[in-house]
């Protein structure tokens, strides 16, 4: 009995070839900040106020240790954007557990009718 054999050709050597990286000059500056010449602070006229001008449905609170005073909406709205909030989070949380609530009470319901309607196909067949 014979065995075949293969003959396999000597291996060549290839050169590679080397590419050098590229390499660029980058152009780069140091920036030159020129204020204009007529820059001069503005000052207020005496007799007029700097303040905001009220806006409606706005008081002023002071700000303990400071000499700071911030805007705050008037209680009446205050109280309007709290209630719509409080009975807006109680909407979701009911409906959340009564869809969850619902969704436990079926799933055994659409089990059993599934069942019986593939059954009753398989009989048909």
């Amino acid at each position: 009995m014979e065995i075949p054999t293969i003959v396999i050709p000597p291996v060549n050597n290839i050169e590679t070839i080397s590419i050098p990286l590229p390499t660029a000059e980058v152009p780069s500056y140091t920036p030159l900040v020129v204020p204009p010449s007529d820059l001069q602070a503005q000052e207020e006229p005496e007799g007029t106020a700097s303040e905001e001008p009220e806006s409606p449905g706005m008081r002023k609170v002071d700000i303990p240790f400071t000499d700071q005073q911030m805007p705050v909406p008037e209680t009446e709205i205050l109280v309007t954007a709290t209630t719509t909030a409080v009975v807006s989070v109680a909407a979701t949380l009911t409906a959340t557990a009564a869809f969850k609530y619902v969704v436990t009470a079926m799933k055994p319901i659409l089990k059993t009718g599934w069942k019986k309607i593939s059954q009753s196909k398989k009989k048909v067949s």
